[in-house]
């Protein structure tokens, strides 16, 4: 667009393209915080109170800011790219509806206003907030870029998924650490769902006939195949899960009653990726799918609950009846009662580190 076409454009087209372009329907993935406000609750419901309600809203308000700030970034940075595509040609930056300079003021006020209000909630809080913002650097500015290496977008993208976990975290508490392979299990299976999005956009631009397309749009494409990214999709399936038991076992052996939900999910997901013009594509607009919201719901709620009930007959249905492996220097022990008695942290134990280290 031509400058003289950008005076044109009216006063309230503009001021809606700023607001556009920091994507706030893109919100729905703040979503990903609750599990890491849940996890801490279900080990000390105490922790509940009329004032961490006051600070997960203020939470969610500094969360939202600095993603917008990535997103606006992103927009910019994306505009020469988006001109190529069927679909994103049509966002504000790509018709040329902003202004760069002032589109880069946009992008950091609203990660200093993120990350003000960060620190009013806790120091550990603004520094997640201050990598996620940094992350998004990393994604989009060259001459790093990783969102144009192949598998590295993929990785660097969805580890804001353990991001968003930990803000939901901290903003409950900066005392309880959260489990490394609950964070590592989240950054998986956000690598499931980012990579069925490539495959999801690799798939509907090949349709055109120009192969050639896909790469001038998206750099990582040129490596990219459909078939590479679904083995991919398998990989950090298979990883998610690895370490999603690793932490029921470890810590709440409850949760693996809610696997079957958490598979049929994922295969609904799955499924979807194949559709034409899938909503994959665009996560925003997930909610329009009934079956997967069905079903996200469902696990979301099921998972909630087996946090907070015990089942103790599924310890001793899971109970080791291999013995431990020995050494010749050591004789053999008695197989504890309980396979996760030991390594579960007591609730009371937890009840008096916390009061004697208040967050």
């Amino acid at each position: 667009m031509s400058q003289s076409e950008r005076t044109r454009i009216p006063f309230g087209e503009r001021i809606r393209a700023y607001i556009a372009i920091a994507r706030l329907d893109h919100s729905i993935k703040n979503l990903f915080v609750f599990p890491g406000v849940i996890v801490p609750l279900s080990v000390y419901p105490a922790l509940f109170n009329l004032r961490l309600v006051g600070t997960l809203a203020l939470a969610f308000v500094a969360i939202t800011l600095v993603a917008c700030s990535n997103y606006v970034i992103n927009e910019v940075l994306d505009a020469p790219f988006d001109r190529l595509h069927p679909i994103k040609k049509n966002r504000p930056a790509a018709r040329g509806a902003v202004h760069i300079g002032a589109a880069y003021v946009q992008w950091i006020l609203m990660m200093v206003a993120g990350i003000a209000i960060g620190l009013t909630i806790s120091k550990m809080f603004a520094l997640m907030a201050l990598i996620l913002w940094i992350m998004g650097c990393v994604y989009n500015f060259p001459p790093i870029r990783t969102k144009d290496v192949p598998y590295l977008d993929v990785l660097t993208e969805s580890i804001n998924n353990p991001l968003r976990m930990l803000l939901g975290w901290y903003a409950v508490t900066s005392v309880l650490v959260p489990p490394v392979s609950l964070l590592l299990a989240y950054w998986m299976i956000g690598c499931y769902f980012m990579a069925l999005k490539r495959f999801s956009e690799l798939a509907e631009l090949h349709k055109s006939g120009d192969r050639a397309l896909a790469g001038a749009y998206r750099a990582s494409f040129k490596r990219y195949t459909p078939e590479s990214l679904l083995v991919s999709v398998v990989f950090y399936a298979s990883t998610a899960m690895l370490f999603l038991g690793a932490f029921i076992i470890r810590y709440r052996i409850e949760l693996i009653l809610a696997f079957p939900f958490v598979a049929f999910t994922m295969a609904i997901y799955l499924k979807l990726s194949f559709k034409p013009e899938s909503a994959v594509q665009n996560p925003e607009k997930l909610y329009r799918e009934p079956l997967l919201m069905a079903s996200f719901a469902s696990t979301v709620l099921v998972m909630s609950l087996l946090l907070f009930i015990r089942m103790p007959r599924l310890e001793i249905f899971f109970m080791p009846t291999l013995p431990a492996a020995t050494t010749p220097s050591t004789a053999p022990q008695a197989m504890p009662a309980s396979p996760t008695s030991q390594l579960r942290p007591a609730p009371l134990d937890a009840l008096a580190f916390i009061e004697k280290h208040p967050a």
